[in-house]
């Protein structure tokens, strides 16, 4: 006898995204904004590190698109392959995040107890203080250093996934399939591996979406602070941070990166927002 399939949803959530403006726009948004800095190779006038003092801060040109910084740097060079340092950097946190807290919503909706209250007080523990000041406190005892940086905003942002997996997990495993599963003596992690991931994929991917946004601003404020890209390197935050100095001289090199940053951050909030739509109304019209 074949154990029992994971439950099948009716709709068309495809048609129901496509039916959202805001989620459409920030899905178009999105590729528009992040494709060019994965072509940077191709698409870069110059090399964003070549410093050429004589031409700093130049204006708008067919050689500088988007002009100079204060060390004569071409900017839109700069901000293609910065921005594909922030966007890869946001990535990564997110996948981390996201596998950290499916592990612990899966462990502690599925074995309950003293796991179940441990990870709920851990959790609980995680989010009463900001990320931001925790990983500065955190890089600064161990270094700075983007790959540093990654695993700081990893490690203290994993809690709202737990808490929405664990909901779900709590609510799958009292199911009758899963029940059914248990009577033909199926373990455990076969029953999370088989069943349980599966159903919860759609919530996680929403909100890996929304985080996204989040997880850019986080990065881009602990450059900007310092904590992040080491100088020269080229990254959304940092550049900000060196653009300061000359606001009132050429605002545009505070002004550009801030929209990218803005950009992004609010494409992956529109696209995140029509995923949920779409996924919600897909359960709502099996219920």
């Amino acid at each position: 006898m074949k154990a029992p399939r994971k439950e099948r949803q009716g709709g068309a959530p495809f048609r129901k995204f496509l039916r959202e403006p805001a989620a459409v726009i920030g899905a178009v948004l999105l590729i528009v904004v992040t494709v060019p800095l994965y072509l940077a190779s191709w698409l870069a006038p110059d090399d964003p590190y070549v410093v050429d003092v004589p031409h700093r801060l130049a204006h708008f040109s067919w050689r500088h698109p988007l002009g100079t910084d204060g060390l004569g740097r071409d900017l839109f060079s700069r901000m293609l392959y910065g921005g594909r340092k922030s966007v890869l950097l946001t990535l990564a946190v997110t996948v981390l995040i996201t596998v950290v807290g499916v592990f612990f919503g899966i462990l502690a909706g599925m074995r309950g107890g003293l796991i179940d209250r441990l990870v709920v007080q851990l959790v609980d523990i995680v989010q009463s203080v900001p990320i931001v000041i925790v990983s500065m406190v955190t890089i600064v005892l161990l270094g700075v250093g983007t790959t540093k940086l990654v695993f700081v905003i990893a490690v203290v942002g994993w809690t709202r996934h737990t808490r929405v997996v664990r909901a779900a997990t709590l609510s799958l495993r009292e199911r009758e399939f899963i029940e059914s599963c248990r009577a033909l003596g199926a373990s455990r992690l076969r029953i999370a591996l088989r069943h349980i991931v599966p159903n919860i994929v759609r919530p996680v991917v929403v909100l890996s979406t929304l985080d996204v946004g989040r997880i850019l601003l986080v990065i881009s404020t602990l450059s900007f602070l310092g904590f992040g890209a080491r100088p020269p390197a080229p990254e959304w935050g940092s550049m900000l941070a060196d653009a300061r100095r000359y606001f009132f001289v050429a605002p545009r090199l505070l002004i550009i990166p801030g929209v990218a940053i803005f950009l992004v951050a609010l494409a992956a909030n529109l696209l995140g927002e029509g995923l949920r739509d779409a996924f919600e109304s897909r359960t709502g019209m099996n219920k």
